[in-house]
Formats: C-alpha cells, sequence, structure tokens
C-alpha cells in the first residue's frame, strides 16, 4: 500500500512513518512544510528505510504547504496513493485561544482540502488525528466514544469540525472510508532514540519537564492546583508515542479488511491517569534532579480530568499497548532531549 502522511516529520507523524517502514509492505510518502517537523527526522527515517528496504518498495519526502491547494493537487495528480494518514496541524491550545483563525485555517480548511483531493483522485482510505480535546470538559470519566462532544478551545473546535467533514464526506462518497483516532497526552520517544519530540518551544507536560530536568529551561510552570483532582492539578492519560503509532497501523489494516465501515472513531489513551504533579515528580525521579517548578494561574482552555475507555480500540483494532509505564515514558523522553539538547 502507497501511504501518504501529511505531518510526518513531526512528532507523532514520524513514529508513525517509523512503523510503516518497519512493517515492511508498505512504499511511505512524506508531506511536510517543515514548519514543526525537521529535516534531521526525514534523515533518521530515510536510514531506517534503507535497512528495511525491499526493491518492491518506496520512500518519498516532499516538501509543501497544504494551503497551496494548487500544488496539493498536483502532488495528488502525480504519485498514486492508496491511502492518507493525516497529522499536519497546528496542536497548541492557548496558542488557539490567542489566534483562533490561524488554527480554523490550518487545521479545519487544509484539512477540508485534503479530504477534497482524496475523492477527487480516489484515495479511499484516510485516517484522521483527532484529540481528546473535542470532549472539552467531559461531565464523565473515562470518557467514551459517545461521550457528547464539547470543546472548550479553538483547537478542539477545529479538530471536531474537521470530524464532521470526514463524516459527511463518508456518507456522500461510496468509495471513501476513514478511522477518526481521539488522541489523549502523547509523550515519549523511540525507545532507541533515533527520533523524538524536536519542536524546541512545544508546551507539552512531559516534554518541558525534561527539558527542565537537564537544564535547558531553569524552571517549569505548574498551571493551577485548584482543580476538583486527587492533587489539586490537572489528570491526564498519558500515552507513549510508539502505542499510540501502532494504533494507526492496526487502523490502516482495519481500513483494508472492511468496507463501509466509517468512519469509525477511537480513543487511544491508556484508560488511567497521572496528575501534573506526579509527572513532575516521576521526571525529577528518572532524571535524579530535583528542579525548580513554580505555581502559577491556571491556564485558559484546560479541563480537569480527561481520561480515555479504550476498550473499543483494543476489541476492534485490536490495538495491545506496550510501553503503559509512566516511568518509561519520562525516561525516553528524557533520553531523547539529552540527544537533541
Amino acid at each position: 500500500m502507497h501511504v501518504l502522511v501529511t505531518g510526518g516529520a513531526g512528532y507523532i507523524g514520524s513514529h508513525v512513518v517509523k512503523q510503516l517502514i518497519e512493517d515492511s509492505n508498505h512504499s511511505v510518502t512524506i508531506l511536510d512544510n517543515l514548519s514543526t517537523g525537521h529535516n534531521e527526522t526525514v534523515e533518521s527515517l530515510k536510514k531506517m528505510f534503507n535497512n528495511h528496504k525491499t526493491t518492491s518498495r518506496e520512500f518519498n519526502f516532499i516538501k509543501a504547504d497544504l494551503a497551496d491547494f494548487s500544488n496539493i493537487d498536483k502532488i495528488f495528480s502525480e504519485n498514486d496513493f492508496d491511502a492518507l494518514i493525516h497529522f499536519a496541524a497546528s496542536i497548541v491550545v492557548p496558542e488557539s485561544v490567542e489566534n483562533p483563525l490561524k488554527y480554523y485555517m490550518n487545521n479545519t480548511v487544509n484539512t477540508t482540502n485534503v479530504i477534497n483531493q482524496c475523492v477527487k483522485h480516489n484515495v479511499g482510505k484516510m485516517i484522521f488525528s483527532s484529540t481528546a480535546a473535542v470532549y472539552g470538559d467531559a461531565k464523565e470519566s473515562p470518557v467514551r466514544e459517545t461521550t457528547p462532544t464539547a470543546p472548550i478551545n479553538p483547537y478542539g473546535w477545529t479538530k471536531l469540525m474537521s470530524e464532521q467533514v470526514i463524516k459527511d464526506t463518508c456518507a456522500a462518497h461510496e468509495g471513501f472510508d476513514a478511522v477518526i483516532l481521539r488522541y489523549f497526552n502523547v509523550a515519549g520517544a523511540d525507545t532507541l532514540n533515533r527520533i523524538g519530540q524536536s519542536f524546541p518551544n512545544a508546551t507539552h507536560l512531559i516534554k518541558v519537564a525534561a527539558q527542565t530536568a537537564i537544564g535547558q529551561r531553569n524552571k517549569m510552570s505548574l498551571f493551577g492546583e485548584d482543580y476538583e483532582t486527587k492533587d489539586g492539578t490537572c489528570e491526564r492519560d498519558y500515552i507513549h508515542v510508539d502505542d499510540l503509532a501502532s494504533a494507526h497501523l492496526r487502523a490502516l489494516e482495519y481500513l483494508d479488511k472492511n468496507d463501509k465501515i466509517s468512519p469509525n472513531i477511537f480513543n487511544v489513551g491508556y484508560g488511567h491517569g497521572f496528575s501534573v504533579a506526579e509527572v513532575i515528580n516521576t521526571m525529577k525521579e528518572v532524571s535524579g534532579v530535583n528542579f525548580k517548578v513554580e505555581k502559577v494561574p491556571r491556564r485558559a482552555g484546560d479541563p480537569a480530568i480527561l481520561i480515555s475507555d479504550n476498550s473499543k480500540a483494543k476489541e476492534i483494532l485490536q490495538w495491545t499497548p506496550a510501553f503503559d509505564d509512566i516511568k518509561l515514558i519520562c525516561k525516553t523522553a528524557l533520553d531523547w532531549e539529552k540527544t537533541v539538547s
């Protein structure tokens, strides 16, 4: 299968590409504008591909921006893609509150166009990178795929609106099927330390804690201690990036074996969570560094608790997580930061 991976030079996309390469059944084309992805990541993936190369497979990288509609149409016209895994998006929640138009244009508008290209050029399978942010401040925990969606920030709305575009397109076009994966809090890095989260200004808790542990930051912030949780700090479902990546390969197999089953939506998390304070203490433990943590007020758009019910993905996709260990997640993130610092 020839798989187009938009945003494949980024954090999650690169780990999915790695597993597509290791699976040995797929040709891969990465499309990325390198605004948050990196050439170094592409080069690392090329090396992995060459180590797994067979005569029937290809690995390609195209630098392009999804906002350039005419060029995207040309790329689809010149390639025979079988499936799309769509990551390319803006993902920083506080920034989405400050600059919502950037998020609606980059996330929803560009996603709508790439879906249009799939229909136009007969790319019949799509996996969409969505988010638990679509649930907002959910009234139940853990959240199920049937939990009402009510985003509390523009980022969540851009993803939910894209989900609706996918649903309507699947209903209208017989040859188009999709799986929507709602991610929980992704963290960690490749266990062999070849790729990881390279965006220097990332706001993800575990990356920030790792950067603080190695002295790249002189302190980190803890946003709010007055939530209705066990210790007053937000609780999240943290999933290792390689487990999240493996869910995409199971979803691709699912789409390949089934017709008109979509769009089907799956939560991808571990089904249990840790508080922000617990994660910070774990990073201090694995690093051996008692780094400085500054307690500051809440951020806009942060729900108190967000934990997944992952039973549907386990049952239908036959997805089996392998790295459900918060110490391992923190250690792989820490090891990667030591590499890129």
